[in-house]
């Protein structure tokens, strides 16, 4: 089978795209997976450390105001349908399926037009713009949260599936014991901290780790604390690490983007994050004890409105950004560090969120919708 994967900008839309490609290549071995996104997206990483190969078609979304940011997007919004057939002509493609990002317009939509059959997949409870421009056209819709589906409306109903976000079997199959022993860290460290504000940097959580890792990461050298700051905030992340010293301690470890997640994630004793949908199904699926810290940046405040769900059954701390004065973090964590039954019953709880077979799903539902046309 030929496989055009599309979505881009954000690991959020990268990581799940990855995970349907994986798992049709290895139900069926001889299938020819490439992807589709544009050439800023984090997704130029991603992809092709995955060994799949990545072509670009350049689109962007809009600003809420007339700027000459927008008059380019919209001239991409027109051309970019027009580039993607193109490429479809070339590669020929059994199916094409999107997870979200602007670079999903194009390819779908020409798809469509060329009666190729399409899928999408919305990880978030509120649909994202591409999304929803694209529902008339596509042939499946897939989603993680019933809100998705009222959102969409009934129009769509006849064509949208719960699933589940489609993770990487990683996030299943990797056990806390086996995860310490491959990293090297069972028997050298008590406890492990990972914390992330997602692929490209959150400030706020740059912040509030490395203000952690001063206060308390550094007097407990059983704790490693590992964080990530993202691209565009790493050099600022490492420039205020450095001033703090930060540099000198062997259990606080730096990073600007983790690539071995399910592992790191599979052997952590706290993750602290964000609240993207996909992040949530991970944490989900290895029962791990959280700290969510919301973007507020997000349409519609989704994350938010995804975290309390969590918080409102004890599986989760949920922080806005305008909540972390003081302390209040720091103590929350050493709370948490000191309390096994606190991070054993939240870890329980999240448990319960998982849906652990939404790749199994897409999958068979992909092949299914390939071989009606």
């Amino acid at each position: 089978m030929k496989v055009l994967m599309t979505g881009g900008g954000t690991g959020g839309h990268v990581n799940p795209a990855i995970a349907i490609a994986n798992s049709i290549r290895e139900n069926l071995p001889g299938s020819q997976i490439e992807f589709v996104g544009t050439s800023r997206g984090i997704e130029n990483k991603l992809v092709p450390k995955e060994g799949y190969k990545l072509h670009h078609v350049e689109v962007q979304g809009f600003k809420r105001k007339l700027t000459p940011y927008n008059i380019k997007s919209a001239w991409l919004a027109f051309t970019s349908p027009m580039k993607a057939k193109k490429l479809l002509r070339e590669f020929k493609p059994d199916i094409v399926v999107g997870t979200g990002g602007y670079v999903c317009w194009p390819l779908l939509k020409a798809a469509s037009s060329m009666g190729i059959p399409t899928a999408v997949h919305e990880s978030n409870a509120i649909p994202g713009v591409a999304v929803k421009m694209l529902a008339r056209y596509v042939d499946r819709i897939y989603v993680n949260f019933e809100a998705t589906a009222v959102a969409l409306g009934d129009a769509y109903s006849h064509k949208t599936v719960r699933v589940g976000n489609p993770i990487k079997p990683e996030f299943s199959s990797l056990k806390y014991s086996e995860a310490r022993r491959a990293l090297g860290i069972d028997g050298k460290y008590k406890h492990l901290i990972l914390s992330y504000g997602g692929s490209m940097g959150a400030e706020k959580v740059n912040d509030e780790m490395l203000e952690f890792m001063r206060s308390y990461t550094k007097d407990h050298p059983e704790l490693l604390h590992i964080h990530a700051t993202g691209a565009i905030e790493h050099e600022a992340a490492m420039l205020k690490a450095k001033e703090y010293g930060l540099d000198k301690y062997e259990n606080i470890q730096i990073r600007e983007y983790i690539y071995n997640m399910p592992e790191l994630m599979a052997a952590a004793d706290i993750v602290v994050s964000r609240a993207g949908a996909m992040t949530l199904s991970e944490l989900a699926a290895l029962n791990k004890c959280c700290v969510l810290i919301p973007s507020p940046h997000v349409a519609d405040n989704h994350q938010y409105k995804n975290a309390k769900v969590l918080a409102d059954a004890n599986a989760a701390y949920v922080f806005c950004e305008n909540e972390l004065v003081g302390d209040k973090l720091t103590n929350t964590m050493a709370e948490l560090l000191a309390n096994p039954k606190k991070r054993a019953d939240m870890s329980l709880n999240i448990s319960k969120f998982a849906l652990p077979d939404a790749n199994r799903s897409i999958y068979f539902d992909l092949i299914s919708l390939a071989g009606k046309k």
